[in-house]
């Protein structure tokens, strides 16, 4: 039997999802546990990767188990989980269901805030209140379509394929903080920490709407701006043709 599995995790203790052999991750701590409930083995799989330190507030798997879960399982797991990863459902689904393979569309927030608070620490990054988010979200509009976004990509293509339709791209500006949304069919890895990390740069004129320009149409990674810290980036959500 398949199931789906919708969670939600703070991931400041982990490196990333994806199982590793020296490092903790999210996959292993949820895979131990789920073989513990349902008594065998069996990989999950995600909805795709998340760098170390990255949170995620919607995430989806799946799994296959060979005996039916009993019907309390997301209370039983939740009971042996960590506090910093919480089960909130788990479902039956076809069998050819794919949590990363059907999704259409993710989405991610990366959240900074202008002044100290111990509360935001592993959460948010804090900077300085004096970003043109005006000239910022211009430039993210730029980003809107589909693009080869080889210049925000760490390392190689996946499936030697830079291209991605970005669906979305703002700042949402408040009093004492910013959140950038960002909505595509697909990431690149570091993509999002790398956009971020740019359109910084033009808030502090340190790059202009035409070298933003050019760097999409032509640009490298190194061309681009550094990569923001990975505790401000949550993946907020994922969708598929179906609702399950």
């Amino acid at each position: 039997m398949r199931y789906a599995l919708i969670l939600s995790y703070k991931g400041t203790a982990y490196h990333g999802w994806q199982r590793q052999n020296n490092a903790l991750t999210v996959q292993q701590i949820l895979e131990e546990k789920l073989a513990i409930l349902s008594r065998e083995s069996a990989e999950i799989t995600g909805c795709g990767r998340t760098d170390t330190g990255v949170h995620a507030s919607y995430y989806v798997a799946h799994v296959d188990l060979h005996n039916p879960l009993v019907s309390d399982a997301e209370y039983r797991l939740n009971g042996m989980l960590p506090a910093d990863i919480a089960i909130h459902k788990v479902a039956a689904v076809s069998d050819d269901f794919h949590a990363r393979f059907d999704a259409t569309a993710r989405e991610y927030a990366y959240h900074i805030h202008f002044a100290k608070s111990p509360f935001k620490i592993d959460s948010s990054w804090q900077r300085p209140k004096h970003y043109n988010f005006e000239a910022m979200n211009r430039a993210a509009q730029v980003l809107l379509g589909i693009h080869s976004f080889e210049c925000f990509c760490k390392g190689p293509a996946p499936a030697d394929n830079f291209n991605c339709e970005i669906y979305k791209a703002e700042w949402q500006v408040h009093e004492d903080r910013a959140v950038f949304v960002i909505r595509a069919n697909r990431f690149l890895r570091n993509m999002v920490r790398a956009i971020v990390g740019t359109l910084m740069e033009i808030g502090t004129d340190k790059m202009s709407h035409d070298e933003f320009c050019q760097l999409i149409e032509t640009g490298t990674r190194k061309e681009a701006g550094n990569s923001v810290p990975a505790h401000g980036l949550f993946l907020t959500d994922v969708s598929y043709p179906i609702p399950f």
